[in-house]
């Protein structure tokens, strides 16, 4: 479990700084207008399907807000979503509890649903609202198999400097094999040798505007052959 200390964002939401990195769990321009911007606008709404339900898979389960936020959007739309989310090092219960996203969302949604998601059990299907379901693995991104037939992906590990191991060219590989075609992964990262490496592994891959305080971010697609 790594040390982190609650930082209040520009939107009025928490994020989590860890010293031993220098690096915070979301932007500090607003973690909420972060995480909405990159996964929900630029990934859930833009995903182009008919299927009643939706595959997620989310590298980085971390304090839990691209859950909330992407549950809160399942239950206004009464789309299912079965949501899989990757974590090695899961909050301890007195730091989760002391972020302020339920009730700092607009408009708020139940804290409840909030420690649900952190108290669910890893490596099993939980069902947390009528449309969300959700299932916790605890692994390392290089050492585990992803679930099959994802339509979604949320790419929100620390920066590539900050955790080099993470991104690489054989984990875009096997997401690659695992989505279905179509599918799109967001990130909030733009660099270029993340967008070559997304290329090489078979994705289309597009620079788009990225959130508050970054001018862009990266959105691939697996092309419909």
């Amino acid at each position: 479990m790594m040390k982190t200390e609650l930082i209040e964002t520009a939107d009025g939401s928490h994020t989590l700084y860890v010293p031993e990195m220098a690096e915070h769990y979301h932007s500090v321009n607003g973690a909420i207008r972060e995480s909405r911007h990159v996964f929900i606008d630029a990934g859930f709404r833009r995903l182009n399907t008919v299927s009643e339900s939706l595959r997620v898979l989310e590298f980085g389960f971390g304090t839990g807000l691209n859950a909330l936020l992407t549950m809160a959007e399942a239950e206004h739309l009464e789309r299912y979503v079965h949501y899989y989310t990757m974590e090695k090092y899961p909050l301890s219960s007195d730091v989760f509890q002391s972020l302020n996203y339920a009730r700092t969302l607009s408009p708020p949604t139940p804290q409840e649903w909030f420690d649900r998601l952190h108290e669910a059990p890893w490596e099993t299907d939980v069902q947390i609202t009528p449309h969300f379901v959700l299932h916790k693995i605890r692994a390392d991104y290089n050492d585990c198999c992803f679930p099959g037939n994802i339509q979604l992906v949320y790419y929100d590990a620390f920066a590539p400097d900050k955790q080099p191991e993470v991104w690489n060219e054989r984990i875009f590989a096997a997401l690659f094999q695992t989505m279905l075609p179509g599918g799109l992964l967001t990130t909030y990262c733009a660099k270029g040798i993340v967008r070559r490496m997304l290329q090489a592994v078979g994705f289309t891959v597009e620079r788009i505007p990225g959130p508050p305080g970054k001018r862009e971010m990266l959105r691939a697609v697996k092309p419909v052959r």
